[in-house]
């Protein structure tokens, strides 16, 4: 697969651009201003921990920033690889310049990047990590397969997370701030957007376990199978049977035995005269 051709090569120039000194003259450190930093636009991590970004900022006035950002070189400046809460933090603590390592790598590498370098070092929450994947195999045409490779998770696992996005957007928000759990999650899959958000409202407000969780979309699948006998019931007996009577009068007036039962017409023929006096009433009525 092309896409990942060289990426762990590239992480290794992560990871060693973590661990440098300043004295190492074989990757390009320096000093860029803040403000010349673009933010990844793949960056899958939506939600910053506030309290967390003080705490490292407070850290960055009193001792400076110990890790450098990962930057490549744009049109306009650079665009962030890794380290963005680094780059938040140093942005509160009121930095004007900050340390960084240039890399050169292609732009549509960044993706990939950016999610991996998030799984590897700071758990994303689940349905970041799910749209994450799935920007993956839709833009770059992968397999499942292959992304299972490339972030070292089984397929079923890959499948699994991808398949959250079917939640309704309440569901995923509540699963993404961890208000509910995964195990919740999988439960109330395949409920209507509706009944999702009656199901995490009583999980968030009733407390409610996976195993009663379990319980309650069991009966509201119960409940909607009901509802649709009962519909199928109902259209059944809202069937107009006016033009079927008409037609049984019709022929019991040229003297056909014909009778209706329910939804049944019974006809009962004794003679090759009635099959042809049947006959042409048929044709006449085409």
């Amino acid at each position: 697969m092309a896409l990942g051709r060289g990426l762990g090569e590239l992480l290794g120039e992560i990871e060693t651009a973590y661990d440098m000194n300043n004295e190492n003259t074989n990757y390009n450190l320096k000093e860029i201003e803040i403000n010349s930093i673009e933010p990844n636009p793949y960056q899958p991590r939506k939600i910053f921990n506030e309290e967390k970004l003080i705490e490292l900022s407070e850290s960055i006035k009193e001792h400076g920033l110990l890790q450098p950002v990962v930057v490549m070189k744009s049109n306009e400046g650079y665009i962030l690889i890794s380290g963005e809460r680094r780059l938040r933090a140093s942005k509160l603590a009121g930095s004007e310049r900050i340390k960084a390592v240039v890399l050169d790598i292609e732009k549509k590498k960044l993706r990939e990047l950016a999610l991996i370098e998030n799984i590897q070092r700071d758990d994303l929450n689940i349905i970041e990590i799910a749209y994450s994947y799935a920007g993956l195999l839709n833009d770059f045409d992968m397999t499942h397969d292959e992304l299972a490779k490339l972030v070292s998770k089984s397929r079923s696992s890959i499948t699994n997370i991808v398949r959250l996005l079917t939640l309704s957007n309440y569901a995923q928000k509540m699963l993404g701030s961890s208000k509910i759990t995964l195990g919740h999650a999988k439960v109330i899959l395949g409920l209507e957007e509706d009944e999702q958000k009656v199901v995490v409202d009583s999980i968030i407000g009733q407390k409610l376990s996976v195993r009663e969780t379990e319980a309650l979309v069991k009966k509201i699948k119960s409940k909607e199978e009901k509802k649709e006998v009962i519909t199928s019931s109902n259209q059944k007996n809202n069937i107009d049977y006016s033009n079927l009577d008409k037609v049984t009068v019709q022929l019991q007036e040229n003297n056909l035995n014909i009778k209706r039962d329910k939804n049944y017409l019974k006809i009962r023929i004794n003679s090759q005269e009635e099959i042809d006096r049947l006959v042409a009433l048929l044709d006449k009525r085409d």
